[in-house]
């Protein structure tokens, strides 16, 4: 990476007293002179629900390394984090502090609450680059920058993985807003193959048993005698806790299979669960991105060795780390490409919305934020990557179960959400 010549920004000042509703003057949020150039990361930590420690971890171990040589265009990357506490209240202050302190950029983020975070985002023209893609949200408003294709693409895809490889399917879900399209989701995914549909499950987010879930969801996907059927757990973090229910059920349907996709399951999980001899043994699992295993991200290993001081927070093998590395990487590349001029809110807008077209190493598609290059998703209209890989867990390790990436545009687009 290119990290020479000095950027000059315009020192430009919110209101003070925006807490105070005073309002905000669109897409002039930026750093003075030669200092530092200030983002943000916010993520759930220590809450009853899905948590993501490791993405605000990563940020702060990117920007040592960042630093380490010698900044961006010659400037300090400064990264500020924020817990949201996933209620509405806490992402709300989150994108409120981020305005106050002059962030040029929410990066690499996670939140249930996009109307809660996005409203002080526009009202700030801060934009939101490589979200986690959790929210409705985040694929509608003009300031958001998504790197993949959210829970949509994922749900999608996994249908179309099961559509052949399964009889019935049980989808146990969040009872939740963000829940409510899996279904739909995996539905048009699997009726795309010729699948008749999944059975829909609705369960607490923070249960902390699934007994009956389990048993339900076994009886249901277990009712064809000829072809195996599977049961697709997407609970987040609570996917665990619905196997340790499931686990104890499954000696009495043998044939049944298990599915979801990451963020419910990943690496880190199959082998605190036994590896080959436990659970997800068999399970098929879609991604965004390359399995953990693939050279495509030594880079970003390596940066975590040397920089993030075995910080356990970081994971390289979950999905969140891993946007969170992927969002850096478009940051850098659009700070770079700004070289001396201004570095401000609305300038990283400006590049990205005039097609800078951006490359990941090939951990995503080549990613670029025109008009045309948007998908004609229906509620997804900033989505523009719709590409997905799938993966399965053979011998305790997940693997790709079929190479390269599958484009899941058509199912999305037919999707009748």
């Amino acid at each position: 990476m290119k990290r020479t010549g000095t950027a000059r920004v315009v020192a430009l000042a919110l209101c003070a007293s925006l807490a105070a509703g005073c309002g905000v003057v669109s897409g002039v949020t930026g750093d003075s002179g030669d200092g530092p150039i200030t983002v943000m990361t916010w993520a759930p930590e220590k809450t009853a629900a899905t948590n993501k420690p490791g993405m605000p971890a990563m940020a702060k171990a990117y920007a040592r390394w960042i630093n380490a040589g010698g900044g961006i265009n010659g400037r300090e990357l400064r990264i500020l984090t924020c817990n949201d506490h996933n209620d509405t209240v806490g992402a709300a202050r989150c994108a409120r502090r981020a305005a106050k302190e002059d962030a040029v950029a929410v990066v690499g983020s996670y939140s249930q609450h996009g109307r809660s975070f996005l409203a002080p985002l526009e009202s700030a023209g801060i934009p939101y680059i490589g979200g986690y893609g959790v929210t409705d949200d985040e694929f509608s408003s003009t300031l958001s920058y998504p790197v993949n294709g959210g829970q949509a693409a994922l749900m999608a895809g996994l249908g179309e993985q099961l559509a052949r490889a399964c009889g019935p399917v049980a989808l146990v879900r969040p009872d939740s807003i963000a829940g409510d399209q899996l279904p739909l989701l995996l539905n048009s995914g699997l009726r795309s193959g010729g699948h008749r549909g999944a059975e829909d499950q609705l369960a607490a987010e923070d249960a902390t048993e699934y007994a009956d879930h389990a048993r339900q969801a076994l009886r249901r996907a277990s009712g064809d005698p000829v072809k195996r059927g599977c049961v697709v757990p997407a609970l987040g973090d609570r996917t665990s806790t619905f196997m340790d229910s499931f686990r104890r059920d499954r000696k009495d349907y043998p044939a049944v299979r298990t599915a979801s996709v990451l963020g419910s399951v990943d690496q880190s999980l199959v082998d605190a669960t036994g590896g080959r001899s436990g659970p997800y043994e068999g399970t098929y699992v879609t991604g965004w991105y390359p399995v953990e295993t693939d050279k495509r991200w030594d880079r970003m290993k390596k940066v975590i060795r040397e920089h993030a001081f075995d910080d356990n927070r970081i994971d390289p093998a979950d999905p969140g780390v891993q946007t969170t590395w992927i969002a850096y990487t478009v940051l850098t590349s659009v700070i770079e490409r700004l070289g001396d001029r201004e570095v401000t809110a609305q300038a990283i807008r400006n590049t990205l919305d005039n097609g800078m077209r951006v490359t990941t190493g090939g951990l995503t598609p080549p990613l670029t934020w025109r008009f045309e290059d948007l998908i004609a998703a229906a509620g997804f209209p900033r989505l523009i990557n719709p590409e997905v890989t799938f993966q399965v867990v053979h011998k305790g390790r997940l693997v790709a179960a079929r190479q390269g990436f599958v484009n899941v545009e058509k199912t999305l687009v037919d999707a009748e959400l």
